[in-house]
C-alpha cells in the first residue's frame, strides 16, 4: 500500500513520515493552514531520502506559477488540485517530475486521462476532513491512484477496503489541529496503512 503523508511544515514530523516507511511526502505551496514557501519546501524536502517522493502541492495557480514555484522548492513531484485543465500537466511535463492530479470523486476518475502520472481521488467536499462513502469508488479508477479525504489512523483500513485503492493520502487526519502534525499520528496512520488487506 503506498502511502503520502501531506501537508509538512516541520523536520521532526517529515522524518517521523520517512522513517515509519511513508512513500511520499507533500508540501503545499498554495492557500492553506498548512502552507509553506517554496524556499520553505527546498530545506524540508532536502533531508528526505530519493526513494521518497517530495511532492509540491498547487491548487488554481497558473502552469508557469508551478513551474517556478516547483524548480525553487527543488521537489521530484508536482500535484494539481482541483480543475486544473488538460494543458496545465501538458505544459509542465518538461520539467521531468511526476505529475499528480487530484479532484473529487466526481472528476474525470481515469488515471493518466490527463497524462499525470498518478491519481488522487479525493471526497466530493476536498479538504474538508471528512469521511465519505469510500465504496463508491470502488472498482472506477484503475492503476496508481490513491484514495483521500476523512483517512485517519482508525478508519484507514475500513476506507481501503471498501475502496481497494493503490494507495492513501492523508493530511487532517494526523493533525491535532488545522496545520499541527503528530508524529505519533503519523506512525500509526503508516502502520494501519500497511496492515490493511485489500483486492
Amino acid at each position: 500500500m503506498y502511502v503520502k503523508i501531506c501537508g509538512l511544515r516541520e523536520p521532526e514530523h517529515v522524518m517521523a513520515a520517512v522513517e515509519a516507511g511513508a512513500d511520499a511526502i507533500g508540501f503545499v505551496l498554495t492557500r492553506s493552514s498548512r502552507r509553506v514557501t517554496p524556499a520553505r519546501a527546498r530545506e524540508l524536502a532536502s533531508e528526505v531520502p530519493s526513494h521518497v517522493l517530495t511532492v509540491a502541492v498547487f491548487a488554481g495557480e497558473t502552469s508557469g506559477q508551478v513551474r517556478e514555484a516547483a524548480l525553487e522548492s527543488g521537489v521530484r513531484a508536482v500535484q494539481l488540485h482541483g480543475d486544473h485543465p488538460h494543458e496545465d500537466f501538458t505544459a509542465l511535463k518538461d520539467l521531468g517530475v511526476t505529475l499528480i492530479r487530484a479532484g473529487a470523486a466526481g472528476a474525470d476518475l481515469r488515471c493518466g486521462a490527463f497524462d499525470e502520472d498518478l491519481l488522487i481521488v479525493d471526497a466530493p467536499r476536498p479538504g474538508s476532513g471528512e469521511p465519505w462513502d469510500w465504496s463508491a469508488v470502488r472498482g472506477r479508477p484503475e492503476g496508481r491512484w490513491m484514495l483521500a479525504g476523512g483517512l485517519d489512523p482508525s478508519n484507514v483500513t475500513e476506507a481501503i477496503a471498501a475502496a481497494r485503492p493503490w494507495g492513501v493520502d492523508v493530511s487532517s487526519g494526523v493533525e491535532t489541529a488545522p496545520g499541527v502534525k503528530d508524529a505519533g499520528l503519523i506512525r500509526n496512520f503508516l502502520a494501519a496503512a500497511r496492515s490493511a488487506r485489500h483486492g
